[in-house]
């Protein structure tokens, strides 16, 4: 080889190495070109975490991985800073659709996506049940059954399937009585009854502690203060709302009082109020308007018009309440990057009345609507994945958390689902 090729050959890869050393580090800097704006672009990326395991991540309608098989996650690296329509996908649920926006030098989280049963099956557990209630830890049942217009109260223990006789209408009066509320102790333990006789108000309790079960008839309870409006008890407290318009905490020896808020609330006579304490809030209800306490005002505050409930997330970090045709969400707590805490999210509007709404966990709610019961995510980004699990007359529905299971109560028939998350 002559003198003049090798300088020729040398000249040809350094002119090589000069052109392509800048893409090689702008390639491991994570760049790359972007051919619709015609320019160098830092890439980001996408994280899912999906239940059930083994789905399908498209994006754009392309197929581009699968969750893997231990957590059910999948990172997608170098994607251009844009917005992407991501579709996950497993045969026989249904699948989540959403368009994300991956921003440079970032990783796009959904971390909470979950894919439900296009049909899932129901069991009947029972038929002839007008009511049921849970107990707290979610392991018993007392079931309202009526045969030939005598209603008698069944306790059903979830874990051992076994269903035992507790009282029937008779035990309470020979002429009849109308079944007002049926509530548990706080230690399952205790059955605490309202119930209506001859036009006056009886109170009993059932001792689930003894066998069989015991029912005994309880004093008219009496009230912290003859101005009272409005009592809960939560707990070993008690808190009262008076005519007066404050609210007070104390106990059930009366002896002691702490007063709530300041101001005083305008309290309307013959108007009905409720006191609402859910975690470390508080909420007064005027027939469907919801008054929250102001810590630093310590006064109570417009918080909602035409609310139907507030329920508390499992996690205790987010409160969701709902109307007639609205769903709502509010952050308790810092959801970073995505919410902090005190923003009020506004989450699904429908044609059809809500009739009940719930937590499924701290991500998912289940409620019903027009005859069918739904599942709604609470990731408000984009379209919001509704899907419809079952179709139904007039259902009452409950959750089960520990069962991880849907009871349903529809023309006197209860079913529960099998299990629905994964």
């Amino acid at each position: 080889m002559t003198k003049r090729i090798r300088t020729i050959l040398f000249l040809s890869f350094l002119v090589l190495f000069l052109l392509m050393a800048p893409a090689i580090v702008l390639y491991s800097q994570g760049y790359r070109l972007d051919f619709e704006n015609k320019k160098f672009s830092q890439t980001g990326g996408l994280f899912l975490k999906v239940l059930p395991k083994q789905a399908e991540v498209y994006l754009d309608s392309e197929l581009s991985k699968k969750t893997d098989f231990f957590f059910g996650s999948v990172l997608v690296e170098n994607l251009l800073p844009q917005k992407y329509k991501i579709e996950v996908k497993k045969e026989g649920f249904y699948p989540w659709e959403k368009t994300l926006e991956i921003k440079e030098k970032q990783v796009t989280e959904a971390k909470n996506i979950i894919l439900f049963p296009e049909d899932p099956k129901f069991s009947v557990l029972f038929s002839g049940v007008e009511n049921f209630w849970f107990s707290p830890d979610q392991k018993k049942i007392v079931l309202k059954e009526d045969s030939q217009d005598i209603w008698s109260l069944k306790l059903y223990e979830t874990e051992k399937k076994v269903k035992t006789h507790l009282i029937d209408e008779t035990d309470i009066s020979g002429q009849g009585a109308d079944l007002i509320s049926v509530e548990f102790s706080p230690d399952a333990k205790k059955i605490s009854l309202q119930a209506g006789v001859r036009e006056q108000l009886r109170y009993y309790e059932i001792d689930l502690g003894k066998t069989p079960a015991v029912l005994a008839r309880k004093e008219v309870p009496s009230l912290p203060s003859e101005n009272t409006v409005a009592l809960l008890e939560s707990g070993n407290e008690i808190y009262y709302l008076d005519t007066f318009g404050y609210l007070y905490k104390t106990d059930s020896s009366f002896e002691a009082k702490e007063k709530i808020n300041e101001i005083p609330f305008p309290v309307i006579p013959e108007t009905e109020y409720k006191v609402r304490k859910i975690g470390n809030l508080f909420f007064l209800q005027k027939e469907k308007s919801i008054y929250k306490l102001n810590d630093a005002s310590r006064s109570f505050e417009l918080f909602f018009d035409g609310i139907n409930d507030l329920k508390l997330s499992p996690d205790s970090r987010k409160l969701l309440y709902f109307s007639d045709y609205e769903i709502w969400i509010l952050f308790l707590e810092d959801d970073l990057p995505l919410h902090e805490a005190g923003d009020k999210i506004f989450l699904v509007r429908l044609s059809e009345k809500i009739d009940d709404c719930s937590w499924l966990n701290s991500n998912y709610l289940v409620f019903t609507a027009a005859d069918k019961i739904k599942i709604s995510e609470a990731d408000n980004r984009d379209r919001i994945n509704i899907v419809d699990i079952k179709q139904t007359k007039n259902p009452d529905i409950f959750w089960s958390k520990t069962e991880k299971k849907l009871y349903i109560l529809e023309e006197k028939s209860l079913s529960v689902s099998d299990v629905l998350l994964p």
